[in-house]
């Protein structure tokens, strides 16, 4: 703290007011700065043209501080009467200050509304083109694997199945049987009303088989591991190891990505199947106990009015979802910047987009197999 004055080192400081001037004496320390800004008067908060601080005794970095915000913007010229020691300060207190963030105003009405939508649409369909772009290098380097599959990483395959398939049959198994329960239960209310209780494996089954069964064990899927996906690649991509990988000529989509979209494709259709099995004996265990159809009059009803293609319905669909989960993860995981933030905004965007895409093309393929009579 420099030593600034001869006479009177702790006398208070007081201000004096002349238009748009302002007169400083006494001690402008760190205890006199919080009196003022604690005080905060107009004449102590407002802002000056000029500051004359010729009848300051002491100040300190505080008292610096305090004197560059009172002054107008650009009036950085008006403190008057500074010794050498005192300017020397303020600019050291000045350049070492946080420059305030200007925040650009916020745009209102029609033309900013219209605006914004522009820019998401543009985002939206500059995101599609790279997505496509993305599916084409893949499956171009599928390709390449089909003829020469020597190199195709199997390890790395079956620990993929490992994880997307196998670990997540419980939860799958689970959630299709409780499907199945829910719709007999509802199904049977509706129809006891009519006496078609029967029916209600007709329900069951076409539901199931065709539609629930896989669509929601794609969106498990998407959840668990196409997020999962996005998490591993974009961590790697953190970490640089994927700038590693392109330096020891390795392709990262061959290494990293083609195993995951593979063991999904191979993967999906059979927790598809369990789904259907767990959802049917879901149905079936409550068509018995609420409607009184026995196990042995839902299998041969099931057997006998269900057409096979309501299930080949289901199971083509199944390759379809595994792809896009699989391509929209790995891509999601492929664009994380260098942050945590970024990590977690593209693992929430794969499995919204996802889970998005997966009932878009669910619909196409509705519409589809409604169009050709399946």
């Amino acid at each position: 703290m420099p030593d600034l004055g001869p006479d009177d080192r702790t006398a208070p400081v007081t201000l004096t007011t002349t238009g748009d001037s302002l007169a400083l004496a006494g001690a402008l320390t760190i205890e006199a700065v919080a009196r003022l800004v604690q005080a905060a008067s107009p004449v102590q908060t407002g802002s000056a043209s000029a500051i004359d601080i010729a009848g300051l005794t002491r100040m300190d970095t505080a008292g610096a501080w305090w004197i560059i915000t009172r002054l107008s913007a650009g009036a950085q010229a008006g403190i008057l009467n500074a010794t050498p020691a005192q300017t020397q300060l303020i600019e050291t207190v000045r350049r070492n200050m946080t420059p305030t963030a200007i925040i650009p105003p916020i745009p209102h009405g029609i033309a900013a509304s219209v605006g914004a939508f522009g820019q998401r649409v543009a985002g939206a369909a500059q995101t599609a083109k790279e997505l496509l772009s993305f599916l084409g290098q893949v499956v171009a380097t599928l390709g390449g694997l089909v003829l020469r599959p020597g190199r195709l990483r199997l390890t790395s395959l079956v620990h993929q199945c490992e994880q997307v398939g196998l670990n997540a049959v419980p939860i799958v198994a689970l959630m299709a049987f409780l499907i199945g329960v829910v719709l007999a239960f509802q199904g049977s209310a509706q129809l006891r009303q009519f006496g078609a209780e029967v029916f209600v494996v007709d329900l069951i089954s076409i539901s199931v088989l065709r539609e629930l069964g896989i669509l929601l064990t794609a969106i498990i899927v998407a959840g668990r591991s196409g997020s999962a996906f996005t998490a591993a690649i974009g961590a790697m991509k953190m970490r640089e190891e994927i700038d590693a990988l392109r330096t020891l000529g390795l392709d990262p989509v061959a290494v990293l990505v083609v195993p995951r979209v593979l063991a999904l494709m191979l993967m999906l259709p059979a927790l598809g199947f369990i789904a259907d099995l767990s959802g049917l004996v879901g149905g079936a265990a409550m068509a018995w106990i609420d409607l009184g159809v026995s196990p042995a009059v839902f299998r041969s009803r099931l057997l006998s009015d269900t057409d096979v293609w309501h299930f080949g319905v289901g199971m083509i669909k199944a390759p379809f979802f595994a792809l896009i989960i699989g391509i929209i993860g790995c891509y999601e995981g492929m664009r994380v910047g260098g942050d945590a933030e970024s990590l977690g905004r593209r693992t929430s965007t794969s499995v919204v987009l996802s889970i998005f895409m997966v009932i878009v093309l669910d619909a196409l393929f509705s519409i589809f197999f409604a169009t050709v009579g399946i």
